[in-house]
């Protein structure tokens, strides 16, 4: 693999949806597991840039299941709470959950898993409802963190061998 391959990207790919992609030197069940398995989602998941701490996460990734993360920031008086469902989730291939603290305005998120020279691509999309939707998440910030939490990701998965 050149140097450089392995960086996320991360784009706006039309109105309402925003896609990031990055291959992991990890096979394709490893990679799932750091995103359904709560011991290991909550320590690639924050981007240590923004200053949160995750306080609890509840994972239950299967079709139905659930999700909640707590965080706390030091400029908030009151831990945020994010949330939804798992709309689908086929093992090892894609998930796909609902983020419901944004009503309406939340996006539907999907991450697929697909074995590429002899490690895994993700691409992580989420479809926001509408343009709108996706300008103001790109303008607070919130789409920003998702190349640091790749390389967090990068991290864990190499420790993990």
């Amino acid at each position: 693999m050149a140097a450089g391959q392995d960086r996320a990207t991360a784009e706006r790919k039309s109105a309402r949806e925003w896609v990031v992609t990055r291959r992991f030197d990890a096979p394709v069940p490893a990679v799932f597991e750091a995103w359904s398995q709560a011991d290991l989602f909550r320590q690639w998941w924050v981007p240590a840039s923004f200053g949160m701490t995750l306080l609890s996460c509840e994972i239950d990734a299967r079709t139905g299941g659930t999700y909640r993360l707590v965080f706390s920031h030091p400029d908030l008086d009151q831990p945020m709470a994010f949330h939804g469902r798992y709309i689908e989730v086929v093992l090892d291939t894609r998930m796909v959950w609902t983020n419901e603290e944004g009503g309406e305005d939340g996006a539907v998120s999907t991450v697929t898993f697909e074995a590429v020279d002899g490690g895994t691509r993700v691409v992580l999309r989420d479809l926001y409802p509408s343009r709108e939707a996706l300008d103001e998440a790109i303008g607070d910030g919130s789409t920003g963190g998702a190349v640091e939490q790749f390389e967090e990701l990068a991290r864990l998965l190499a420790t993990l061998g």
